[in-house]
């Protein structure tokens, strides 16, 4: 898995967006908003620590792929951040979500072709 570039990138997107997921859910129980409070608080301790394992696995992707075709992968968290949100925090998708979504996994499907070629 390590020797697959674009996997481990892909991999970030899905931790990258359990990361934004936790913070959220950190976020909205935190009482008093300070340095202390957001260290002490497990889910936004556990969103930093997957954002940091996210973190060292695009250092590793980025030892052996192409910048150019990995980082526009990134932007899939975007995707899954959506997706999540619905599920869990019952949020609604409205008709320029639903085409924003579209272009970012589309650009990332063209440019994954332009890879293989």
């Amino acid at each position: 898995m390590f020797e697959h570039p674009v996997l481990l990138v892909f991999l970030c997107t899905v931790l990258g967006a359990a990361a934004q997921v936790l913070l959220k859910i950190g976020a909205t129980q935190l009482v008093k908003v300070n340095p202390l409070s957001m260290l002490a608080n497990p889910w936004l301790f556990c969103g930093y620590s997957l954002y940091g394992l996210s973190t060292a696995l695009l250092i590793l992707a980025l030892r052996k792929g192409q910048l150019s075709l990995l980082y526009p992968v990134i932007s899939l968290t975007y995707v899954w951040v959506t997706v999540l949100s619905l599920i869990l925090f019952k949020e609604t998708m409205n008709v320029y979500k639903a085409v924003g979504l579209a272009i970012v996994v589309a650009g990332v499907a063209v440019l994954g072709r332009d890879a293989r070629a």
